[in-house]
């Protein structure tokens, strides 16, 4: 599985910004796709899942209501729309993937990630 993720950069807070995951090397019916963050001198953290068949998604409390995770089958994509950013969203965003979704929110679950992609946020 190759994933490569696009669509960071600098925006003001309460900009919205959507981050984009190419997928490939499938099939990924038994996936969890996910996006995680990491923010300077911080460790990378779980953001957003979404199941690739059954469309279940999950979120982490800080972005429950602001961010939606989507997947386009048809283009094998994975998207993360991010709305009301606020500075702290602040971080290199990553797709990544895995077979484990019951512990869809560990970074120890994923075997497979993304290249980074920069968010910043300003005040």
């Amino acid at each position: 599985v190759q994933l490569q993720a696009s669509g960071g950069g600098l925006v003001q807070a309460g900009a919205s910004l959507r981050l984009s995951c190419a997928v490939s090397g499938g099939p990924f019916t038994k996936y969890g796709m996910a996006w995680f963050r990491q923010a300077p001198g911080k460790e990378r953290e779980f953001v957003s899942v979404i199941i690739w068949t059954g469309e279940n998604t999950y979120y982490s409390d800080s972005v429950k209501g602001r961010f939606t995770v989507s997947r386009d089958k048809t283009k094998n994509m994975v998207y993360l729309q991010m709305n009301s950013l606020k500075p702290e969203d602040t971080a290199v965003y990553y797709c990544a993937a895995t077979v484990k979704v019951w512990d869809y929110d560990r970074t120890s679950a994923y075997n497979f990630w993304g290249q980074g992609t920069l968010v910043t946020v300003s005040s």
